[in-house]
């Protein structure tokens, strides 16, 4: 049974849910990314969201202060109807710089002509894709990122058992990342983590076109 993702982004608008208060989270986190992250050789901060949904996470942050004007962003959303949703909101709000692609953020031939962001958006993909799929994702962030890069990501932990997000933090720092910021409440069972690439190789290898970061479970 696959899940009815546009059902499922009903929650956000539900005040006080997990959702509307990871939102807030992801929110405050980046604003701080796009504070901190360095720009680049053109004075721009790019900035790509993988499985975007509607956006809304992205979109309104850029809107606040004219930030649409130094950032270029790139949302990538596989549902047809939620990135139709993404691209009318970022008319709405006037970010002519927002790219919004339909397209299978899971495969590395997505990215080819991608640029290198200073910030990656990795929210609500951890925890729906298999152990070895997070590993191998996290491994490809260096390919995605400018040196100096920051990933936003998030992970729900299961009602009982270990808190898997702990692994994800593991694994992020296996790979050259520090920890700038982790949200994890005790009364919810989200997580939201904040990363910086600091060990960036000198020629960070590419994404192996025909490959896959992850497939949905």
């Amino acid at each position: 049974m696959t899940t009815d993702w546009i059902r499922w982004h009903q929650d956000y608008d539900a005040p006080g849910s997990p959702l509307a208060r990871r939102l807030a989270v992801v929110q405050r986190d980046l604003r701080r990314a796009l504070a901190d992250a360095p720009c680049g050789e053109d004075g721009v901060r790019r900035l790509v969201s993988i499985c975007a949904g509607d956006g809304r996470d992205v979109l309104p942050v850029l809107a606040e202060h004219g930030r649409g004007r130094d950032v270029r962003a790139l949302l990538i959303e596989l549902d047809p109807t939620l990135s139709q949703r993404a691209r009318a909101r970022a008319v709405d709000l006037g970010l002519s710089e927002v790219e919004v692609w339909t397209a299978d953020a899971g495969a590395a031939d997505t990215y080819q002509q991608v640029q290198r962001a200073q910030v990656v958006m990795a929210c609500g993909v951890f925890g729906n894709v298999a152990v070895e799929d997070v590993r191998r994702t996290v491994a490809a962030l260096p390919a995605l990122l400018a040196p100096g890069g920051i990933v936003i990501w998030t992970r729900a932990r299961p009602d009982a058992g270990p808190d898997p997000s702990l692994k994800v933090r593991a694994c992020l720092a296996d790979h050259g990342f520090a920890e700038l910021a982790f949200t994890s409440p005790t009364d919810a069972r989200f997580r939201v983590g904040m990363h910086q690439l600091v060990e960036h190789p000198a020629h960070p290898p590419a994404l192996r076109p025909g490959t896959r970061l992850f497939t949905f479970v």
